[in-house]
């Protein structure tokens, strides 16, 4: 076997590997009087079958085998042997393609772009500023009253119900004069404006007072769970036991052990750690943005064009979508890069191999429980499908890498923030907020 270089310009190699038929005929040689042994085949005992027996009849599928593995064994001793990394899957074509025949050489031509070689970065010179919100009391009070309003109660009152009341009311469906099931109910407590039932049903309660009876006319939406009830006219029959305005809870020790604090102090304690979470990590993309703006001028290398191009159309194709939402999947004209869409993608793989190189030479690496609470996260977006996306993600390893891509980088970044000089800066939520929209518009 010969490997000859064709190409070497820049990041662009080329690559040609003959493998003579004679090396091949060796190889399929030797996988079949590997499985001899083991072959029965009717005539013969097992294992006596004759070579040249098993060539005829296994040989061409064997050959595919011998040729594959060579070609592979090939391109992976050169890559060893170079130390190249590709950056994209390698081109590889094989000469004469469906005109090759056995006994013929088998040349193959492989073509890639290596990865660059990176330059240390000197991490000590980055500089940040991290912004620190403390919890306002204000802020904690607004807390305590949503929570209280959440915990609510409901006093009966004189009166006409409004929204945000709660009724009181037993109930039984008609559709055709005909009562239908599921469509009947006593006492049941329902807040107005609440959006439980089908729509245009709680706005019909509106104004009615404890004693009074309705008709309420509803129409089922072509939607509807139920097959025999979507798209049909309904007629409701209901009487009002009651009419209940909202009272909300006291902010005291018995509301905190509602919401399984001990006392009132442990609940504020629990709301301001809460809240200083969400501005911690508010000021953390803050300085990550920093962090990516400086590490993007501390280095430079060569950059794979098949990289920069697929993450260019890759943007332009995110920014497409975001403008036209009401287009789903890839049914739309081709979607052309710009030069804006290029210099973004150049600045995105640029840091995308420093901080992969970053986080292989300090030996980073995703643990199974990081990893773990990663999927656990995500899964909760599904209510009652968390078992299925977990099936998915363990037979998709593409979104595997999804999921672990930007934990690697996150890690990475709090590695490099560790060598930096960070000063921390105290600053109010407004000023915070003003930062993270400024992020935003970049």
């Amino acid at each position: 076997m010969q490997v000859t270089e064709t190409l070497n310009e820049g990041l662009k190699r080329g690559y040609q590997i003959t493998i003579t038929a004679a090396e091949l005929d060796d190889k399929v040689t030797a996988k079949l009087k590997e499985a001899q042994p083991e072959v029965e085949m009717k005539g013969f005992r097992k294992g006596k079958v004759p070579l040249a027996l098993l060539k005829k009849q296994f040989g061409p599928r064997v050959l595919g085998e011998a040729m594959q593995e060579t070609v592979d064994a090939a391109m992976n001793d050169h890559f060893e042997a170079s130390g190249d990394k590709p950056a994209m899957q390698p081109n590889v074509t094989m000469e004469g393609g469906e005109e090759w025949k056995e006994g013929d050489d088998v040349i193959v031509t492989m073509t890639y772009e290596a990865l660059p070689q990176i330059p240390e970065a000197d991490l000590s010179t980055v500089t940040l500023e991290k912004l620190v919100v403390k919890a306002g009391a204000d802020e904690i009070e607004d807390a305590l009253k949503n929570l209280a309003a959440t915990a609510q109660n409901f006093e009966d009152k004189d009166g006409a119900a409004e929204d945000g009341d709660q009724v009181v009311i037993d109930f039984k469906g008609f559709v055709d004069g005909e009562a239908f099931e599921g469509g009947e109910a006593e006492d049941y407590p329902l807040v107005l404006g609440s959006g439980s039932f089908i729509p245009g049903f709680e706005e019909q309660l509106v104004g009615l007072k404890a004693g009074d009876a309705k008709n309420v006319e509803v129409k089922f939406p072509e939607e509807y769970g139920a097959a025999n009830l979507a798209g049909k006219d309904a007629t409701f029959e209901c009487t009002v036991k009651a009419v209940k305005t909202p009272v909300a809870a006291e902010i005291d020790d018995e509301l905190a052990k509602k919401f399984g604090a001990e006392d009132l102090v442990a609940l504020k304690n629990q709301i301001t750690e809460r809240l200083e979470a969400e501005y911690a990590g508010a000021a953390r993309a803050i300085m990550k943005r920093g962090l990516l703006d400086q590490l993007d001028t501390k280095v430079s290398f060569e950059l794979p064009p098949s990289l920069v191009e697929a993450e260019a159309k890759q943007i332009a194709h995110q920014l497409w979508h975001e403008e036209n939402p009401d287009v789903h999947g890839h049914d739309h004209p081709e979607i052309e890069t710009t030069e804006e869409h290029t210099k973004l993608a150049e600045r995105r793989v640029r840091l995308g191999l420093l901080l992969a190189d970053i986080g292989q030479k300090q030996e980073i690496q995703v643990t199974d429980a990081e990893f773990t609470q990663a999927v656990l996260t995500q899964a909760r977006q599904y209510p009652g499908q968390e078992r299925q996306f977990f099936e998915f993600v363990q037979q998709n390893p593409q979104m595997r890498q999804q999921i672990q891509a930007p934990l690697f980088e996150d890690k990475v970044v709090d590695y490099i923030a560790e060598q930096a000089q960070v000063t921390e800066k105290e600053v109010s939520k407004e000023d915070l907020e003003k930062a993270v929209e400024a992020l935003d518009e970049e």
